[in-house]
């Protein structure tokens, strides 16, 4: 066999996982023992496993995540108030089948953000479009859109996401980002799945707004159809710091 031709015309054809499996199989003294179907199925299920890890770091990119997070790594020992079984739940993904939300509530450092990232991270995996913003960031870009022409552009990047994830929540809102909320949340609204990080329960976000219409508008779409998380304790970055001795 001419490996070294195969070897280039499997990279022109940007066959890489075929490509590293075969050299893989030649270094491979025992390989021998297969039959060319074994072989060749081998080689296959490589090139296939490559191009998922391919767009899932694609995927992964693109969401801008905050944390390097992952439902496995959740610390469960903390009292946190944190649900196994819900938590087992959402990383099923049925949630965003039926384009239902998830609501992240708890003090400063209970860990919201990393579950909000690590829910991020599952969906990802589950070839679902994630995009991660801190609220004041996903605010400033809308308006900046606004001011050169884009917004419905914006918008529309916004609306192609399966998951859109708005984390550190509970300022008060100006009017024109009231506006800009109830327009994500309207386009997404039965249509795809929305997660929100904050430190202000559900009950609360009501008083940030100051156009009460759009208050009940967006509470409507975002709340009534939502999974709850509501996280409790002191800030995990204190307990950590204890443990390793750390200054706070």
């Amino acid at each position: 066999m001419l490996t070294h031709p195969t070897l280039d015309k499997l990279r022109q054809m940007k066959l890489a996982g075929m490509e590293a499996g075969l050299r893989e199989q030649l270094g491979d003294g025992s390989i021998g023992e297969l039959s060319f179907d074994e072989r060749l199925g081998l080689l296959v299920d490589r090139e296939m496993q490559d191009r998922e890890n391919r767009r899932f770091t694609a995927r992964l990119r693109q969401a801008r995540l905050r944390q390097n997070a992952c439902l496995e790594d959740i610390d469960y020992h903390a009292p946190r108030g944190l649900d196994r079984t819900l938590l087992k739940t959402l990383g099923t993904g049925k949630w965003l089948r039926d384009r239902l939300n998830v609501l992240i509530t708890g003090p400063t450092g209970a860990g919201k953000s990393y579950l909000a990232c690590a829910l991020g991270q599952r969906a990802c995996r589950q070839n679902y479009r994630v995009r991660y913003f801190r609220a004041p960031r996903l605010f400033t870009d809308l308006a900046d859109a606004r001011s050169i022409g884009r917004y419905p552009r914006a918008l529309a990047r916004l609306r192609r996401c399966d998951l859109l994830i708005i984390d550190d929540w509970g300022l008060a809102l100006t009017e024109a980002e009231q506006r800009d909320l109830l327009e994500v949340l309207d386009d997404r609204h039965d249509e795809r799945s929305t997660l929100v990080a904050s430190q202000l329960p559900p009950e609360q976000w009501h008083s940030l707004f100051t156009n009460p219409t759009i208050a009940d508008a967006v509470l409507d779409r975002l709340v009534h159809s939502a999974y709850r998380l509501k996280l409790k304790g002191e800030s995990m970055r204190k307990t950590r710091s204890r443990l390793t001795g750390a200054d706070d």
